[in-house]
């Protein structure tokens, strides 16, 4: 077999058919040629037109004949680069030698999974810190949802995230979020819940008897009209466990289009200034505003606090002009056309066994950099 071969540096190939494959189709010549690919890629190529024949377009099933000069625009599978660092801005809390504390904006995936391979908190923590490259995940020890912001703890050297894993393992670290919710919440109280895979839906979490240990600590710090503004505390870190745990309570978080009940956004019950509130906030309302965690090398208990994200101070603007109603009984909300008693207090849930966000890394994650079962929205 006789073909010139030429790796640009744009990724196109430049290949000559030699004239033994003559009289196959394009596709499987080039199967021959780049055994490397399978055939359905480069198939697929062809179809986008990333591959010419004699500088033109043609199709898989293309006859050649041997002497053709064929240019494929080689596709780089996405999750090769996983781990690239990329420049993109962090705002760091607190930094030492130790550990990093970082304020994550909404939007912002951490952890590189299917259809989110770059942009993530790993790949600027890669080009922050590049000495990162040496730990697992980057030194990532839990994570927030795309759409969730707030504070996360990343581990500079190995010994650091063996502790603070150690830490989540025993449940010592604080994590205060604040939430806003659908509805009107008139008693603060524990949801005590295991949370595992949906089985009606693998790429959603639900209350599961077959889950893991879930916890979720709420207090109410402002009940408006059709809404309510919450502190939550994690005892536990499970996949979306705050999104889950408030679905359950019947309290799902304002722009929670994955958790969220359908039908039961009270227009009518809201002045245009709410309505236009709610129509610009595109994300779940979960911040995560609070951390504390003994530091790895002191021992020491710190803690950091934040402000509220921009866009939930907004929302909580715009829900201060609404009139809050006093009577817990004058509050009624439709769900899904069901009506059904809204908010109940956790143990009105004990024997509820309709079902068999963030989430820690387990110790033995330790061991790996396979990232393909996160969780990451």
């Amino acid at each position: 077999m006789t073909d010139t071969t030429q790796q640009t540096l744009s990724n196109n190939l430049t290949l000559t058919i030699p004239h033994d494959l003559g009289g196959l189709r394009l596709d499987v010549a080039l199967q021959n040629m780049l055994p490397e690919h399978s055939r359905s890629r480069l198939q697929a190529w062809i179809k986008e037109g990333l591959v010419t024949v004699n500088a033109a377009p043609s199709t898989s099933k293309t006859k050649v004949w041997g002497g053709e000069k064929v240019v494929v625009q080689v596709q780089t599978k996405p999750e090769i680069n996983a781990y690239t660092a990329e420049d993109i801005p962090l705002n760091i809390v607190f930094e030492d030698e130790h550990i990093l504390v970082i304020n994550k904006p909404a939007g912002m995936v951490v952890h590189p999974a299917a259809g989110n391979w770059s942009g993530t908190l790993l790949n600027a923590l890669l080009f922050y810190a590049p000495q990162l490259k040496e730990v697992p995940r980057a030194g990532i020890v839990h994570r927030l949802d795309k759409d969730t912001s707030g504070l996360l703890v990343v581990a500079k050297t190995l010994a650091a995230q063996t502790n603070l894993v150690r830490q989540l393992q025993a449940r010592t670290v604080k994590r205060e979020y604040r939430a806003i919710v659908w509805g009107q919440i008139w008693r603060n109280g524990t949801i005590d819940q295991p949370i595992g895979r949906d089985p009606r839906s693998r790429t959603k979490m639900a209350i599961n008897r077959a889950g893991k240990p879930a916890i979720t600590r709420y207090e109410m710090l402002e009940r408006f009209s059709v809404q309510t503004y919450m502190r939550c505390n994690l005892e536990t870190g499970r996949t979306h466990q705050i999104r889950v745990h408030m679905q359950h309570l019947k309290a799902p978080i304002v722009g929670d289009s994955v958790y969220g009940f359908r039908g039961i956004v009270p227009i009518r019950a809201m002045t245009q200034t709410l309505r236009d509130a709610v129509s610009q906030f595109n994300r779940q309302a979960l911040h995560a505003i609070k951390l504390g965690l003994l530091h790895p090398a002191t021992d020491e208990f710190v803690e950091w606090q934040i402000e509220l994200a921009d866009d939930m101070k907004a929302l909580l603007e715009g829900m201060r002009h609404e009139d809050v109603r006093d009577e817990e009984e004058d509050f009624e909300l439709s769900f899904g056309g069901l009506q059904t008693e809204p908010y109940l207090a956790d143990e009105d849930y004990e024997d509820d066994d309709e079902f068999d966000d963030d989430e820690d890394l387990e110790a033995e994650d330790l061991a790996t950099e396979d990232l393909e079962g996160d969780d990451e929205e």
